[in-house]
């Protein structure tokens, strides 16, 4: 996401998903290769902080959705490799192009991840079913209301105790548009947030516990309200 020196809100266009599709799926090896890193030093590590409260749960076996999986690495990979608990992962993309790369990638682990190309709005999962939900540099793309919408939907999927990750514009931002986003000819994009105070509130409302709520800075990208939240028994 580009840093933004202006709140004014921009008209969303009525065909916003199928833009954003057809965006991921012109740049997805460019945004692979430049944009999600497996050196990512805080996706790695709020990674391994979900990780670590899973751990501490003590279950053996457990179910992730990804939303926003995109080629499957690093975080997706990291999932299936971890053993304790054994994790079984439903990822996410909006990008059919981005679903079949991360098919390609995670071929090895095919045996524990289910794929599901789509808006993540379309989702429906039943109750008090996953252990937990992940959505890194990808929920920043709905709009605000959805994004609200979506969290209330997550804690309703979510077992007791079971665990949110996902990442925030920490600015308030109607929205936004770049038209060549990382210097990409059909790199249209969109993003939108609450801004830390309300996005955090969001959370709480829908009845998370805050475990972490930091802002930290990506590298060469904008300020985010990064968030684990658990699922209170």
């Amino acid at each position: 996401m580009a840093e933004t020196s202006s709140n004014a809100p921009t008209a969303l266009p009525e065909d916003l998903k199928n833009r954003l599709k057809a965006s991921y799926d012109a740049i997805a090896p460019h945004y692979n290769a430049e944009f999600t890193s497996p050196d990512d030093k805080i996706r790695l590590e709020l990674l391994g902080k979900l990780l670590k409260e899973m751990q501490s749960n003590g279950k053996k076996d457990a179910t992730v959705l990804e939303l926003g999986c995109g080629g499957g690495v690093p975080g997706t990979k990291i999932l299936l490799e971890n053993e304790n608990p054994s994790i079984r992962v439903i990822g996410n993309d909006l990008s059919s192009t981005q679903i079949e790369i991360a098919k390609s990638n995670l071929a090895p682990y095919a045996d524990k991840v289910t794929f599901t190309q789509g808006d993540m709005m379309q989702l429906e999962f039943p109750e008090a079913t996953l252990d937990a939900v992940m959505g890194l540099y990808s929920i920043i793309h709905l709009p605000r209301d959805e994004q609200t919408e979506l969290v209330n939907r997550i804690f309703r999927w979510l077992k007791p105790g079971g665990l949110f990750l996902a990442n925030f514009s920490a600015e308030e931002i109607p929205s936004q548009i770049d038209e060549t986003w990382l210097d990409q000819k059909k790199g249209w994009m969109f993003w939108s947030g609450w801004g830390e105070e309300k996005s955090a509130r969001v959370v709480e409302e829908a009845g998370f516990e805050l475990l972490l709520k930091e802002n930290r800075q990506a590298s060469a990208d904008a300020v985010f309200l990064w968030i684990l939240g658990r699922k209170q028994v």
